[in-house]
C-alpha cells in the first residue's frame, strides 16, 4: 500500500491514491527556463477592445452587449499573448463600424494600443447579429484592417457569449499563430449535490452544468478529442468501473464492465484508445484498449499500485503514469507497448501527470519535501521530458492538484484546496496570472480541458 501525506484522512488517502492519483536530480533547483509559449522573451501585442456599438433599440440589445464586451475583454486577456488595455484608458467612445474608427485616438495615450477590436451588435426579431472588426492603429499602414467578421445567432446570453469567444478565438489565432481557447470546455467533479457528479463549464468557468445524475461518487473525467464522448470512473454496486457518457445523446452509453477496481481513463489523441487502470489481477496495473473498451491488454506488471495514465497527444507513442512500486508515488513514462520504462521524478510525492499538446512538458502535482513534520506542500509542476528539468509553478497557496492542459499549450487547469474549500483554477503555463473559476456551491475538482 501506497502511504499518503498525512493531511488526508485514511480512507480518503486510498480513495484518493487509487482512483486518479489519488526530482529529477537532486542538484537541481527549480529554474525559470522552461519554455512553454507564455514567457519567450517577446513583447505581448497591446491591444484594446472597444464596447461594441448597440445596433438597435431592441431591449435585449443593452444586456447582450454587456455580455459580449465582458466576454471579449476577458478572453483577450486571459490569452496569454497580449497585454490589453484597461477600460479606464480607452478613449470613451464606442465606434461600430471602420468609418467611425478614429485609429490615432487609440494610438495615443493612454491607450497607446497597436491593435484594436470593435463593432457593433444588434438585436431584432429574437435574432442576434455582431459585426466586429480587428484594425492596426500603426501610423501609415495602407490597409488597417486585419479581421472584419459577420455572425448571428438566437437573442440570448449564453448566444451573445459565444460569439464573443468565436470573435476573440479569430484574433488570438491570427494575431498568435495558434488557435484560441476561448471556445474551449472544461469538464471536472462537483459536489453541488451532495454527490460526486460529472460537470462541464466554459473554459473561463461561466455556464456551468451538471452532465450525470448517478448519484453516487464519480471521479477522473476525460473528454475525447472529438467531444462527443466523456469518459469517467464510477462507484457502482460491484465496485469501481469506467462509464461512457455520449455528449451527442445527454445520457450515458454503454461501456463494458470488467467486474474489479477500474479507474482513470484517458484518450489517446486520435480517439482511437483508452489506458486506464484496473486491478482484475488483484493489483491495479495500466491497461490499453480500443475506444470501445475491448481488445484490452496489460502494460504494466509490477507490485504496487499502477493508476493514472495519460498518452503523449503529440505521437500517441508514450504514457505517462503513476506508480507505486517504489512505495511513494512517482511519474514514469513508458511507451505505449510497455516498453522503455524511465522515472521521471526522485523523491517526494508526485501524482496526476498531465501531458502537454506539444508533447514536450509534463505537468504534474509533487510535494518534494513529503514526510512527517516536513515543511512541504502539494504544488503544480513542469517537467521537460528531455532533460527531466523541472520548475515550480505554484507557491504557498494551498494544496494544488490535479493539472490539466489547454490545447493551446499556453494554460493550465487545476484544483486547489485553500481554507476547507477545493476549487477550479487556471493559470498561464509559466505559473502567472492566476485565476479561480469556480466559487463554492460544494467541493469543485479533477479538471480535465477538452481538446477543442
Amino acid at each position: 500500500m501506497i502511504e499518503s501525506p498525512p493531511r488526508k484522512p485514511a480512507t480518503l488517502r486510498i480513495f484518493l491514491f487509487l482512483a486518479s492519483l489519488v526530482v529529477t536530480a537532486s542538484a537541481l533547483h527549480a529554474q525559470d527556463w522552461v519554455r512553454t509559449g507564455t514567457n519567450l522573451g517577446v513583447t505581448r501585442i497591446r491591444i484594446a477592445a472597444a464596447d461594441f456599438k448597440a445596433g438597435s433599440p431592441d431591449s435585449q440589445t443593452g444586456p447582450l452587449k454587456s455580455a459580449f464586451d465582458q466576454t471579449l475583454y476577458n478572453d483577450l486577456r486571459y490569452a496569454g499573448i497580449f497585454d490589453v488595455v484597461s477600460k479606464s484608458m480607452i478613449p470613451n467612445v464606442m465606434p461600430g463600424s471602420p468609418q467611425e474608427i478614429n485609429l490615432p485616438q487609440w494610438k495615443a495615450d493612454p491607450s497607446n494600443a497597436a491593435m484594436v477590436a470593435f463593432g457593433t451588435l444588434a438585436v431584432s426579431g429574437g435574432h442576434l447579429s455582431v459585426q466586429g472588426y480587428l484594425y492596426d492603429t500603426t501610423p501609415g499602414t495602407p490597409n488597417p484592417q486585419v479581421l472584419g467578421k459577420q455572425y448571428g445567432d438566437t437573442a440570448t446570453a449564453d448566444a451573445s457569449r459565444m460569439i464573443a469567444h468565436r470573435f476573440a478565438d479569430e484574433i488570438i489565432e491570427r494575431l498568435g499563430g495558434v488557435p484560441g481557447i476561448a471556445e474551449t470546455k472544461i469538464y471536472y467533479v462537483s459536489g453541488h449535490g451532495g454527490d460526486k457528479e460529472i460537470w462541464v463549464m466554459d473554459y473561463d468557468g461561466m455556464n456551468e452544468r451538471q452532465l450525470t445524475h448517478l448519484g453516487t461518487i464519480s471521479l477522473s473525467p476525460h473528454v475525447s478529442p472529438d467531444n462527443s464522448r466523456v469518459a469517467f470512473s464510477s462507484l457502482g454496486r460491484d465496485g469501481w468501473s469506467i462509464r461512457m457518457y455520449s455528449l451527442d445523446l445527454g445520457r450515458l452509453v454503454s461501456f463494458p464492465q470488467w467486474g474489479d477496481t477500474t479507474l482513470s481513463p484517458a484518450w489517446s489523441s486520435d480517439g482511437n484508445r483508452l489506458a486506464f487502470s484496473s486491478a482484475r489481477t488483484g493489483d491495479p496495473e495500466i491497461y490499453v484498449s480500443d475506444a470501445s473498451g475491448t481488445g484490452a491488454r496489460r502494460l504494466t506488471a509490477f507490485r504496487g499500485p499502477d493508476v493514472s495514465p495519460v498518452w503523449n497527444p503529440k505521437t500517441n507513442a508514450q504514457i505517462a503514469w503513476v506508480s507505486g512500486r517504489t512505495q511513494l508515488p512517482q511519474i514514469y513514462i513508458m511507451d505505449s507497448d510497455g516498453a522503455n520504462i524511465s522515472r521521471m521524478t526522485d523523491g517526494g510525492y508526485a501524482t496526476s501527470p498531465s501531458w502537454s499538446p506539444s508533447g514536450q512538458f509534463l505537468a504534474f502535482a509533487w510535494n518534494r519535501s513529503y514526510g512527517p513534520g516536513a515543511p512541504g506542500g502539494e504544488d503544480i509542476y513542469v517537467m521537460d521530458i528531455a532533460s527531466k528539468r523541472w520548475t515550480q509553478l505554484t507557491h504557498d497557496a494551498g494544496a494544488n492538484d490535479f493539472p490539466s492542459w489547454s490545447p493551446d499549450s499556453r494554460h493550465i487547469v487545476f484544483q486547489r484546496e485553500l481554507n476547507g474549500h477545493t476549487e477550479i483554477w487556471m493559470m498561464l503555463a509559466d505559473g502567472t496570472d492566476q485565476q479561480q473559476l469556480t466559487h463554492g456551491g460544494g467541493t469543485n475538482t479533477m479538471p480535465n480541458w477538452s481538446w477543442k
